[in-house]
């Protein structure tokens, strides 16, 4: 199936005005996935904020990824995403590609022994469950991560004291040019919140290795966990979930409570009462609303306590 944005007073459906940009729009669209031109993102991410993208596309599967990525310019910035939480999209847009993963990248394998191979568009709540259903633990704290496995190897996203790559014993990664390769956990420099990953190379898959819990005790975790997050964080309105990495023997949460933000408003883009490292849009926000509260608060924390917040959330485009 191939859908192309339909042309509006928005701008939506440019024609291009060169030659070899009709050549370029005609390779694109040899693809059996979902092509759409300039695509709203506020519809794509967890904050419901965002300019357009100028090309977003849903791949058919992975042959036809690899094909897309062959015939777009070299120079052109790709971002990929699953359920668009973590990401804020400027409101002037992203100038490239986005490519959505979700349905494509959707396979969850587990194993009696323990190994899951899993895929980058997978939920990682999915994880959680599904492994404790099927009688094994270690992947629990994915519960409280509300992103797709793809983000959680990106930023060895973390939860309740647990860390992606302290489960992950392999992966499969592919290359702008259309080369996959099979890579083992020893290859990444891991850190708190940060992977190195080679440039122009992204995660398709995973291998975890997760233990044997033949009495379930996974499940009631998992209860437990989610049953604190409705309690501490703010659920019921759009947001990227943690705005902040925690600092060395600290928590973002408690420096921004500290400083009396919370509850601080720019536009409908408010710092939520519930929680101190989330914000939460009230209704109309505009990415620019999001990013100056994050400013305010790196700026705030900064002059009272001397410690330089580091966002978790990946910001993208023009202003």
């Amino acid at each position: 199936m191939l859908a192309a944005a339909d042309e509006s007073e928005n701008g939506g459906g440019q024609v291009p005005e060169t030659v070899k940009q009709m050549k370029e729009l005609s390779n694109r669209r040899q693809v059996r996935g979902i092509l759409k031109m300039n695509e709203p993102m506020s519809q794509h991410t967890s904050w419901h904020t965002g300019g357009v993208a100028q090309h977003y596309f849903e791949p058919a599967d992975l042959e036809d990824l690899s094909d897309y990525l062959a015939a777009i310019p070299a120079a052109e910035p790709v971002l990929w995403i699953g359920l668009g939480s973590n990401l804020l999209v400027r409101d002037g847009g992203f100038s490239g590609t986005v490519i959505a993963t979700g349905r494509m990248l959707n396979k969850l394998s587990i194993l009696p022994s323990g190994l899951v191979k899993v895929e980058a568009g997978v939920p990682c709540g999915k994880v959680a469950k599904m492994t404790a259903k099927a009688g094994l633990s270690g992947a629990e704290f994915l519960a409280g991560i509300p992103g797709t496995m793809g983000g959680a190897l990106a930023m060895n996203a973390g939860a309740h004291g647990g860390e992606t790559w302290n489960i992950v014993t392999g992966v499969i990664t592919l290359h702008r040019s259309g080369r996959i390769a099979r890579r083992a956990r020893s290859e990444f420099r891991i850190d708190y919140r940060s992977v190195g990953i080679p440039e122009n190379e992204w995660f398709i898959s995973a291998e975890l290795q997760l233990q044997i819990d033949p009495a379930h005790q996974g499940e009631q975790r998992i209860r437990d966990f989610l049953e604190r997050r409705s309690s501490t964080q703010p659920i019921g309105h759009p947001s990227c979930g943690s705005v902040f990495r925690n600092p060395p023997g600290d928590y973002a949460a408690r420096l921004i409570e500290a400083c009396g933000l919370k509850g601080v408003r720019k536009g409908a883009a408010c710092i939520s009462e519930k929680h101190a490292n989330f914000i939460i849009n009230l209704g109309g926000a505009t990415a620019g609303d999001i990013e100056q509260l994050i400013q305010q608060i790196q700026e705030t924390v900064y002059r009272k306590f001397s410690v330089a917040l580091v966002p978790e959330v990946k910001i993208v485009g023009s202003l």
